[in-house]
Protein backbone atom coordinates (compact mmCIF):
# COMPACT_ATOMS: atom_id res chain seq x y z
CA UNK A 1 0.00 0.00 0.00
CA UNK A 2 1.43 3.36 -0.95
CA UNK A 3 1.79 6.26 1.42
CA UNK A 4 -0.88 8.24 -0.44
CA UNK A 5 -3.37 5.37 0.03
CA UNK A 6 -2.51 5.16 3.73
CA UNK A 7 -3.01 8.91 4.08
CA UNK A 8 -6.43 8.73 2.41
CA UNK A 9 -7.58 5.83 4.59
CA UNK A 10 -6.11 7.46 7.71
CA UNK A 11 -7.75 10.81 7.00
CA UNK A 12 -11.17 9.21 6.64
CA UNK A 13 -10.61 7.17 9.83
CA UNK A 14 -9.51 10.29 11.74
CA UNK A 15 -12.58 12.24 10.62
CA UNK A 16 -14.92 9.44 11.65
CA UNK A 17 -13.13 8.96 14.99
CA UNK A 18 -13.16 12.67 15.84
CA UNK A 19 -16.87 12.99 15.04
CA UNK A 20 -17.76 10.00 17.22
CA UNK A 21 -15.36 11.12 19.96
CA UNK A 22 -16.89 14.61 19.99
CA UNK A 23 -20.35 13.13 20.60
CA UNK A 24 -19.04 10.91 23.40
CA UNK A 25 -17.12 13.81 24.98
CA UNK A 26 -20.21 16.03 24.86
CA UNK A 27 -22.28 13.32 26.53
CA UNK A 28 -19.66 12.91 29.26
CA UNK A 29 -19.40 16.67 29.75
CA UNK A 30 -23.16 16.95 30.25
CA UNK A 31 -23.15 14.23 32.90
CA UNK A 32 -21.89 14.50 36.46
CA UNK A 33 -19.12 16.90 35.47
CA UNK A 34 -21.59 19.79 35.60
CA UNK A 35 -22.18 19.11 39.31
CA UNK A 36 -18.47 19.12 40.19
CA UNK A 37 -16.38 22.04 41.39
CA UNK A 38 -14.92 24.48 38.87
CA UNK A 39 -11.43 23.00 39.32
CA UNK A 40 -12.63 19.46 38.62
CA UNK A 41 -14.61 20.73 35.64
CA UNK A 42 -11.55 22.45 34.21
CA UNK A 43 -9.41 19.33 34.62
CA UNK A 44 -12.13 17.14 33.07
CA UNK A 45 -12.59 19.47 30.09
CA UNK A 46 -8.84 19.64 29.49
CA UNK A 47 -8.58 15.84 29.69
CA UNK A 48 -11.53 15.35 27.33
CA UNK A 49 -10.11 17.92 24.95
CA UNK A 50 -6.74 16.20 24.71
CA UNK A 51 -7.70 12.52 25.08
CA UNK A 52 -8.54 12.06 21.38
CA UNK A 53 -4.87 12.45 20.44
CA UNK A 54 -3.55 9.32 22.17
CA UNK A 55 -5.61 6.72 20.25
CA UNK A 56 -4.76 8.41 16.95
CA UNK A 57 -0.97 8.46 17.35
CA UNK A 58 -0.44 4.91 16.02
CA UNK A 59 -2.68 5.68 13.04
CA UNK A 60 -0.76 8.86 12.26
CA UNK A 61 2.56 7.00 12.49
CA UNK A 62 1.18 4.33 10.13
CA UNK A 63 0.03 7.02 7.69
CA UNK A 64 3.46 8.68 7.66
CA UNK A 65 5.44 5.46 7.17
CA UNK A 66 7.57 5.63 4.05
CA UNK A 67 6.92 3.30 1.12
CA UNK A 68 9.14 0.27 0.84
CA UNK A 69 11.54 0.43 -2.06
CA UNK A 70 10.68 -2.38 -4.49
CA UNK A 71 14.10 -3.18 -5.86
CA UNK A 72 15.47 -1.11 -8.68
CA UNK A 73 18.84 0.50 -9.10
Amino acid sequence: MTQSHRKLIGTVAILIFVCVYALVAMALAQGRITEASKTVQAIAYIALGLAWILPLLPLIKWMERKDKDHGGA
